[in-house]
C-alpha cells in the first residue's frame, strides 16, 4: 500500500508513534513528525515491517527533511505510577510540546488518545502503515529506544536487552526468572504471565 503523507491539507499536521509499549522494561518512547506537503522517502513504512538496517538507514533522511520532528520518552517508575496507556498519550504529549513550529492537527497510530491543548486529533487504527508521517514518527521511535536499551544492555547484559529490547521473550522471561528483576523492570507488568504478546512493535 502507497502510504499518503498527510491526513488533511488545511492545517499543520505532526504524526505521532510510541514504541516499547509492550515491553517488560525500560521506558516508552514516542515521537511526532510534521513533514513537507512534498516529502519523498523510498522505502519509508511502519517501522515494525523494516528491518534494523532500514530504519536506521531512513532516520536522519527524515530529520534532515521533516519541517519539525521530535521525541518524548516516560520512565518505567511513570508508567507503574499512571500506567501504560496513559504513559504512551503522555510520551505523545511531551514530543509534540518540544515541536516548532507547533502542529495545528495531529494524528495519531491507533484508536485512542487524551486530547493534547487544544489541537485537533484523528486517531488512525494501523496509521503507521497508511501515513508517512506517522510511520516516520515509529522509526524515529522505535530507532532511539533501541538506542536507549543497548545502553542499558551494559549495565545489565544478563537481560540481552541488545537484542530483545525488554520484550517479553522466553530469554527474557527466563533470565527475570535466573536473576531476578533490575529497577528498570516494570514491576506493574505481570512478568511471568505466559499470555504475553512477543510481539515487537
Amino acid at each position: 500500500m502507497k502510504l499518503r503523507t498527510h491526513f488533511q491539507q488545511d492545517l499543520s499536521e505532526a504524526g505521532c508513534d510510541e514504541a516499547g509499549r509492550g515491553c517488560l522494561a525500560g521506558p516508552v518512547f514516542a515521537a511526532a513528525v510534521i513533514l513537507p506537503p512534498k516529502f519523498r522517502a523510498k522505502g519509508i513504512n511502519d517501522s515494525k515491517q523494516l528491518n534494523a538496517e532500514q530504519r536506521y538507514a531512513l532516520r536522519p533522511h527524515i530529520e534532515k527533511n521533516a519541517v519539525a520532528w521530535a521525541v518524548g520518552i516516560v520512565t518505567h517508575t511513570e508508567i507503574d505510577e499512571i500506567n501504560i496507556l496513559n504513559a504512551s498519550f503522555l510520551a505523545m504529549h511531551r514530543a509534540i510540546e518540544q515541536l516548532r513550529p507547533q502542529p495545528a492537527f495531529l494524528i495519531i497510530d491507533g484508536n485512542r488518545f487524551n486530547r493534547y491543548k487544544e489541537i485537533p486529533h484523528k486517531c488512525i487504527i494501523e496509521g503507521d502503515a497508511k501515513y508517512t508521517s506517522i510511520a516516520a514518527a515509529s522509526i524515529l521511535a522505535k530507532t532511539y529506544r533501541d538506542d536507549y536499551m543497548r545502553t542499558l544492555h551494559a549495565q545489565f547484559p544478563q537481560y540481552a536487552w541488545h537484542t530483545n529490547k525488554g520484550y517479553a521473550t522466553a530469554q527474557h522471561r527466563q533470565a527475570i526468572l535466573d536473576f531476578g528483576q533490575c529497577e528498570f523492570h516494570r514491576k506493574s507488568f505481570r512478568l511471568f504471565d505466559t499470555q504475553l504478546e512477543l510481539e515487537f512493535d
